[in-house]
């Protein structure tokens, strides 16, 4: 997992001056609005960086990130250090091939390919707790974005969240798929109450070897 530095920072400055100047090569300066508004996907792209932080409590993490050009990922895994571990790992290499340059440029095609493979990593988790009982009971949660075509494509299974920050306003994009939340969403308890809740860490809906809805939420969103 990569941390930004200095060079990262001065390599995503050149990167977009770049752009910026290749878009004002090829129109008059009186056009380079409509033309932007014309062809926003021809100057959106993406950057992504990974990093993790074990904090001060625990010794290691079982979490898995991807960071590409096309998509990031980040999933949690759970089920001791081994499975934890495995589980997350699979998850993400079941989502990489979305990087490819060649994955098909359509919203519709790469939102349905992204169900496909968090659903082929299930099945892999579940099969691999199968044949090595002392993995029974990993799992991890799954939180993935690609950029389509001016749209973000958003997929999401557990309690890892994707927050968009934009206008200096963060607003959350995903709803936990945890008992607290359920609590929530049913007048149980408050949002306040849920931060100190004895449960607040158990998740409803993830990967791996439980009998539970393995289908993750898949969301659109304008870029």
């Amino acid at each position: 997992m990569k941390q930004v530095n200095s060079n990262d920072e001065k390599e995503i400055q050149t990167a977009v001056t770049g752009q910026i100047e290749k878009i004002s090569s090829i129109t008059d300066k009186n056009d380079i609005k409509e033309n932007c508004a014309n062809s926003v996907e021809k100057i959106l792209f993406m950057y992504a960086t990974a990093v993790s932080d074990v904090g001060t409590v625990r010794s290691n993490n079982q979490d898995s990130a991807f960071a590409g050009e096309h998509l990031a990922a980040i999933c949690d895994g759970m089920g001791g250090h081994a499975g934890g571990d495995t589980a997350s790992t699979i998850a993400i290499r079941s989502l990489a091939h979305i990087e490819q340059d060649s994955r098909p440029h359509d919203v519709k095609t790469v939102s349905s390919m992204m169900e496909t493979s968090i659903m082929a990593a299930h099945d892999a988790i579940v099969g691999k707790a199968k044949r090595e009982r002392r993995l029974a009971g990993m799992g991890t949660t799954v939180t993935a974005v690609t950029l389509v075509k001016g749209y973000w494509v958003l997929a999401h299974l557990g309690d890892s969240r994707a927050y968009l920050l934009r206008d200096n306003h963060l607003m959350r994009m995903t709803t936990d798929h945890s008992y607290v939340q359920h609590l929530i969403d049913t007048g149980h308890i408050t949002p306040e109450e849920a931060r100190n809740h004895p449960q607040r860490n158990v998740v409803m809906r993830v990967l791996g070897d439980f009998d539970i809805d393995p289908r993750p939420d898949i969301a659109l969103r304008s870029a």
